[in-house]
């Protein structure tokens, strides 16, 4: 699948026209935030990106604008360029972080993975180095648990994009095993909550900032940790413990196993 489609400009509040007019769109097919994320091409000038919400995912946005506004103190991350609120409707325009995803990059040069990882893993340890006490957000396992049953009781759980060890299970089947296996403690960090190689940004082999920051909060470290190891598994589990041991941490079986699950459900 192309990752991205042109399409023809949309209508945008009066605010942000001005900033966007004269760009060739894009439509990104990828992300998976419930907001439309647009690609703003003008030869000669960086891109811009807008991300489109709705009624339904309106308030998702808000909460990414917060963060993104919070975070940019600690960590490299996109430029904030507008923000507007129109009736049901959100939209936020960011500028572009240098380089090409993780994805990218290792998509085109699998062979790179094990070297990335000790990147990745020296880049989330800077984030998981934030005071706690300083961050105002919450992504604690019993809200994302609360959000999870909602979102499986609403009939929203995209079962048939589970990973392969979960592949046929119902979205109950994988709650009432996750319920059944929830780990006795958790430690407390600021976690970005979609540490995944499609949010981060490389250039020359570092790790220069990270994008795609609505679930930023604090939560178990592990949050983090479980969706890298299972990005960078793709590319062969060396990678992941390169990762790990770079990270220095060992592997918990039990808590990669549960933020895995809690995981398909969004």
């Amino acid at each position: 699948m192309d990752r991205e489609v042109a399409i023809d400009p949309v209508a945008v509040p009066a605010g942000l026209a001005a900033l966007v007019a004269g760009r060739t769109w894009f439509r990104d097919r990828v992300g998976q935030s419930g907001c439309a994320v647009y690609r703003l091409a003008r030869a000669g000038e960086d891109d811009l990106y807008l991300k489109m919400a709705g009624a339904e995912t309106l308030s998702d946005l808000v909460d990414e604008m917060a963060r993104l506004r919070w975070l940019a103190a600690y960590l490299p991350v996109p430029p904030l360029h507008g923000f507007g609120l129109e009736g049901d409707g959100g939209w936020m325009l960011t500028g572009r972080l240098p380089g090409r995803t993780a994805y990218q990059l290792l998509e085109e040069h699998p062979a790179a993975a094990p070297a990335l990882a000790g990147s990745l893993a020296r880049f989330l340890r800077r984030l998981h180095a934030i005071p706690v006490a300083r961050c105002p957000f919450s992504a604690d396992h019993a809200l994302r648990l609360a959000a999870a049953k909602d979102r499986m009781d609403a009939g929203l759980v995209e079962e048939d994009e589970f990973d392969d060890a979960r592949r046929g299970m119902s979205a109950q089947d994988v709650w009432g095993e996750m319920g059944a296996a929830m780990p006795v403690a958790f430690e407390r960090v600021v976690t970005h909550g979609d540490f995944s190689l499609d949010n981060l940004l490389v250039v020359n082999a570092n790790v220069v900032g990270c994008i795609d920051l609505g679930r930023v909060g604090i939560a178990d470290r592990w949050q983090d940790l479980a969706i890298l190891w299972h990005s960078l598994a793709e590319f062969g589990e060396e990678s992941a413990g390169a990762m790990l041991q770079a990270y220095g941490i060992a592997l918990d079986p039990a808590k990669l196993d549960f933020h895995l699950r809690l995981d398909e459900f969004f």
